[in-house]
């Protein structure tokens, strides 16, 4: 599966690629991947409850995706800031 992440997150990882392959069953898994590569990121990704931080949004093939939201080979997950404000 492929993971794409913002380039506002990519840059705090030396040498993390803002597209990459990952093997995952789920959108927890493919955090836990990018942990294991860049550590400290899930944190940038997910709160201490665990949940998707507030500001930051996950999409897995085109759909409003949680932690939960199942992988299957070929998916995309798409990692990205959340328009806020009024």
């Amino acid at each position: 599966m492929r993971v794409l992440l913002p380039a506002a997150l990519a840059r705090l990882f030396p040498g993390a690629p803002r597209q990459m392959e990952l093997e995952a069953a789920s959108a927890a898994q493919a955090i836990a991947g990018l942990e294991a590569r860049w550590p400290g990121m899930a944190d940038r990704i997910c709160d201490s409850t665990p949940a998707i931080r507030r500001h930051l949004r996950i999409f897995v093939d085109g759909e409003p995706a949680t932690l939960h939201a199942p992988l299957r080979p070929g998916s995309e997950m798409l990692v990205m800031t959340a328009m806020s404000g009024g």
